[in-house]
């Protein structure tokens, strides 16, 4: 009889340590490191899989504003253990792969770089539903007034007129396979040295917009393309591949914290292209905090 008292007794012992366990240490447990690229898409979606992770317990942190192949690094080398890349831009520079049939097919594009990095140990999460493409974009004025309104066009222009062009980009998108010198290529056009403008990737549009160049790259779903009425030419020889954004996850943290996929699961179901150039336009344009964007959207969306 002593006997059973006594273990009762350790049981009951091993019940009341185990609830007085320090939250800080509960939730050390589950702490998860969220990176991000250097643009303001960047920064809010890894805002939204914060707040969202850190509504069911997770400590969060994010390392935010880095380009992609330090993103890709720090992934790779367990620096982060998340952080949101684009299906394109695994297969044309993780990879170097240039099958037009792959790279513009969402679906295709998704399953071959989510089966490639598997064996690298890292987990593509469901795709959103969006393609933030590059774009190369002049002012809707110009556009219309020189009947410019495909790539094929904006090429032949700078080959007839070279001094009337200038364009702003990122120093990123020069260099890189889907970037600006291989669109020359293709397209068959080459713009004078003197006229690319480098510049932070924020600035492209507002440069665009102030009339210090005429032209520039951006991304598909900024919402200052329509505030500052800008247009996107046409890539008529399909040369950018679909950038369908998807939560990247080291295989080791998604073992130990399975959640994370279900948890994450509702930006593939309710981010949408309209929703993220609301959301890049309220930053961008209207100059709120990313985190009050961010949370409004998900309270919106009925998600936090």
């Amino acid at each position: 009889m002593q006997k059973k008292v006594s273990c009762c007794v350790v049981a009951i012992a091993l019940v009341c340590a185990c609830l007085l366990v320090p939250d800080s240490l509960l939730a050390q447990d589950k702490k998860i490191t969220i990176g991000g690229k250097n643009f303001t898409e960047q920064y809010i979606l890894p805002e939204l899989a914060k707040l969202l992770l850190e509504k069911h317990g997770f400590d969060v942190e994010l390392r935010t504003g880095v380009g992609t192949a330090i993103a890709r690094q720090s992934l790779e080398n367990k620096q982060i253990d998340m952080y949101f890349e684009y299906t394109g831009t695994a297969y044309t520079v993780f990879y170097n792969q240039e099958d037009i049939a792959i790279m513009t097919d969402p679906v295709k594009v998704y399953e071959w770089v989510k089966e490639a990095d598997a064996e690298k140990g890292l987990v593509w999460l469901d795709p959103v539903d969006f393609n933030n493409t590059y774009t190369i974009m002049m002012r809707k004025e110009d556009s219309e007034q020189l009947g410019v309104k495909s790539i094929s066009d904006f090429g032949r222009h700078v080959e007839k007129k070279p001094d009337d062009i200038t364009f702003a980009l990122e120093a990123e998108f020069w260099e890189r396979p889907d970037g600006f010198r291989a669109l020359m290529e293709l397209y068959e056009f080459q713009m004078p040295v003197r006229a690319v403008k480098r510049m932070d990737m924020g600035l492209t549009y507002l440069a665009l917009r102030n009339n210090q160049v005429t032209s520039a790259m951006g991304f598909a779903t900024d919402g200052r393309i329509a505030a500052f009425d800008l247009v996107n030419l046409d890539d008529d020889k399909n040369f950018f591949p679909v950038y369908n954004p998807a939560p990247v996850v080291r295989k080791e943290v998604l073992d130990k914290h399975p959640e994370i996929r279900e948890i994450l699961k509702p930006l593939a179901e309710n981010l949408d292209t309209d929703s993220m150039q609301r959301l890049n336009a309220d930053v961008d344009v209207e100059h709120k905090d990313v985190t009050s964007v961010a949370k409004q959207w998900l309270k919106d969306k009925k998600l936090l």
